[in-house]
């Protein structure tokens, strides 16, 4: 009870934090990377040219990434966006150290029993992409067009609770988004606080 009380509140200050300290700008062009994914293949972002991308930062161990995966939300929330021709990765970057990290066969066994459907899962245990995203939450939502450019970052929805009974009320920013996008429109919110625990990264 006291580790979940700790990091709750972690989860809470990560919050707090939003989007002011990013690295990467909404409006310029997304940081490129490569990362081995969880077969050991890699992985480029700039691979996906001429196509929108979703990069979504995920821990298992994080209470707010168990709500929106145990009840669905964000299986249902990545078919809806590659049934729509939409790149969807998964990104870890939660350290080796960490109490919770998981190998990539353990993370996708653990995705496979929620039914989630991700493009790709890539592994980020040093870090380097998470901080060149100034990613700082598990979720942590980020959307790239077609031209490389980064146009959303922030949380998947409007209501910053580990409640699964807040999904259903809430505004899903990633679905919002990728429908204006793709429908050739500015996305309506581009930047908004992002919410869950605090990435355990590397040093």
């Amino acid at each position: 009870m006291l580790r979940r009380t700790l990091v709750t509140s972690t989860a809470l200050l990560a919050f707090g934090l939003g989007t002011a300290q990013a690295a990467a700008t909404v409006g310029l062009p997304a940081p490129d990377f490569s990362l081995l994914d969880s077969s050991g293949k890699a992985v480029k972002l700039s691979d996906f040219r001429g196509r929108h991308v979703v990069l979504e930062w995920t821990n298992p161990g994080c209470p707010f990434v168990r709500k929106h995966y145990n009840s669905g939300n964000m299986p249902a929330t990545q078919k809806e966006a590659t049934g729509k021709g939409v790149v969807w990765l998964a990104i870890n970057s939660t350290e080796k150290a960490s109490a919770d990290y998981l190998a990539p066969a353990p993370l996708v066994a653990w995705l496979h029993e929620r039914k989630a459907a991700p493009t790709a899962v890539l592994m980020d245990e040093e870090g380097t992409v998470g901080r060149a995203y100034g990613a700082r939450t598990t979720p942590h939502m980020y959307i790239v067009d077609p031209q490389g450019k980064l146009v959303y970052a922030g949380g998947i929805d409007s209501i910053p609770s580990a409640r699964p009974d807040d999904i259903a009320r809430a505004t899903n920013y990633i679905k919002v988004g990728l429908n204006e996008a793709l429908a050739g429109k500015p996305i309506s919110a581009a930047a908004t606080p992002p919410y869950g625990c605090s990435i355990k990264y590397k040093g």
